[in-house]
């Protein structure tokens, strides 16, 4: 369905993609955090820690987006057409 010449579903679709990513990203971080401690690399073990929390924040965020943009595509007055 498109809304005000947005494709909603395709939206939230790439929306869904983009966390998917974060998500992958946030994993192999984790995995990276743990060589690094394990051998002793502090710096970068706190480091890539830090990351992981920004990554955390980032899909917090993104699900936020998907939020707002449900209510967005349910109040907006413009036009919208459905696919029959």
């Amino acid at each position: 369905m498109c809304t005000n010449g947005v494709n909603v579903s395709q939206f939230k679709m790439m929306l869904e993609q983009m966390d998917d990513q974060v998500a992958l990203n946030r994993r192999w971080t984790h995995k990276l955090y743990h060589t690094a401690s394990d051998a002793e690399y502090a710096k970068t073990a706190e480091t890539l820690k830090e990351i992981q929390g920004l990554l955390d924040e980032a899909r917090a965020l993104l699900t936020d987006a998907q939020d707002a943009l449900d209510k967005d595509a349910s109040s907006a007055s413009g036009v919208t057409v459905n696919l029959v």
